[in-house]
């Protein structure tokens, strides 16, 4: 039998590697890249427009129709990425396909902002109130409605809802094993804490989970980016070293060295598009669950927020965390089986081993508890769209109970379905996004005739009575 697991195993890790290498990463980047031409390159256009439309009026209250404010819709999509994938899954693509990882994850990011800004802004205006009057969407609402569809929305909602099984148990681990190797907390502790924290938050719904992201989660960021930062800036005569390596090694192999085991370019490339979708989740899909719920008065106001979410995620976040291990040489002492615990070594060099390894534990807790708690709501969503809301409770509480087990290492096996699952739940998604690629680009016009010109036009007017009143 267990022959048979190990066959079985051997040949889903497999066919996971050859799609997540070739098709998926075709699919992605061309994907994204015709995304963008027929948004006319929206994302560097108007990127000063995004970011005033977006963190420019993170205090300004919106009196659109809604259930959550455009800001608490970004923290919860963001709190669903930034955390493990960013410290610890960086590192971990750095060791199997080397510094030129790097460079691939950039790649991702900057055509994978046209893939969710189409995304959001089609879970946007094909949303719907459920029978609580509450705002739902999501790819599966945009596929049935616009496309008609059904089967590849059910399949969409329900591979989804499976997915985050093991990708809770996955996130539950990974923090159990961290403040267990650091504190010597019994993994049964972790995740019986992590178990009561989660359940409090997501029995709340969709308000309480925005009210406890929109408070943590931008904090959290900050800290974590000025420790990173000092890291970097006291090893500043290594950044041009390594700028140097990731984009030498974006295109060429690169051979063994201390504990790096050596990469080729196709191990770059596939580790660099994997971990740079796991990190922003451009073209899963899941972002317009969340933002579906947001006040807003045009389905493009909202998806700047996708756009702007990307950059903070992996060109900022990521980014940061990859140059950390790469200026202090952590990279090359650690790798194998410890490559996750590269971060700590990295922040260890100027700050301590000790501060290193438990600043990562506490900062993963955190971490690792948002971004559940909004895995949860992602799952109970589909729940609720392939049943009933009823349905949704039961998915509810096999997350949290997901979330225990994972903790304890229990049922591994289990994880091995991830890459996989993952994988259709792309396809699902990006395959339909790319047939209303029409709609797409005509709210983008729409946007920027009516919303963007409009509102450049009053600012010019304003301009000129002030040069009048001035001479």
């Amino acid at each position: 039998m267990g022959s048979l697991w190990n066959t079985i195993k051997e040949g889903i890790i497999t066919v996971s590697d050859f799609l997540w290498t070739y098709p998926l990463a075709i699919l992605l980047i061309l994907g994204g890249i015709f995304l963008t031409f027929r948004i006319k390159f929206f994302q560097f256009r108007f990127f000063g427009h995004i970011l005033h439309q977006t963190i420019g009026k993170v205090f300004k209250k919106s009196k659109q129709t809604g259930t959550i404010t455009p800001f608490q819709a970004f923290t919860s999509a963001l709190a669903s990425t930034a955390g493990a994938t960013n410290i610890v899954g960086v590192p971990v693509a750095i060791s199997l396909g080397g510094p030129g990882a790097l460079f691939w994850m950039w790649v991702v990011a900057m055509i994978g902002m046209a893939t969710k800004y189409s995304e959001i802004l089609l879970g946007m205006k094909y949303r719907e109130k459920n029978e609580k009057g509450i705002w739902v969407g999501g790819p599966q609402y945009y596929i049935k409605k616009a496309l008609g569809w059904k089967w590849i929305s059910t399949a969409f909602a329900f591979f989804l809802m499976i997915e985050l099984i093991p990708s809770t148990m996955v996130q539950s681990n990974s923090i159990a094993t961290q403040t267990e190797g650091a504190f010597g907390w019994p993994v049964e502790i972790t995740g019986g804490v992590m178990c009561v924290a989660i359940a409090i938050v997501v029995f709340g719904g969709i308000k309480r989970i925005a009210k406890v992201t929109d408070k943590m989660v931008p904090g959290m960021v900050l800290i974590y980016l000025g420790v990173c930062f000092y890291v970097i800036v006291a090893n500043f005569e290594q950044i041009p070293t390594v700028f140097g390596l990731i984009f030498t090694h974006a295109f060429t192999p690169i051979s063994a060295t201390g504990g790096f085991a050596g990469a080729a370019v196709a191990q770059g490339l596939r580790w660099g598009i994997a971990r740079g979708l796991y990190s922003n989740e451009a073209g899963l899909g899941t972002a317009p669950i969340a933002h579906a719920a947001a006040k807003t008065d045009h389905p493009s106001r909202q998806a700047l927020w996708g756009i702007f979410s990307v950059f903070i995620d992996t060109i900022v976040i990521c980014t940061v965390s990859g140059l950390t291990v790469l200026v202090t040489g952590a990279w090359r002492e650690v790798g194998g089986s410890d490559a996750s615990n590269m971060i700590n070594v990295a922040i260890g060099t100027e700050f301590g081993d000790a501060f290193g390894s438990s600043f990562i534990t506490v900062f993963l807790m955190f971490f690792v508890i948002t971004t559940i708690g909004v895995l949860v709501f992602y799952g109970e969503k589909q729940a609720e769209y392939l049943f009933s809301l009823r349905a949704a409770k039961i998915m509810r509480v096999v997350y949290i109970v997901s979330v225990f087990v994972g903790a304890i290492g229990g049922l591994q096996f289990v994880w091995q379905f991830l890459d996989l699952i993952l994988a259709f739940v792309l396809l699902a998604n990006m395959i339909p996004l790319l047939f209303l690629h029409k709609e797409v680009a005509e709210l983008t016009d729409d946007y920027v005739n009516r919303v963007y010109k409009k509102r450049s036009k009053k600012r010019k007017i304003q301009l000129f009575y002030e040069d009048e009143d001035a001479s």
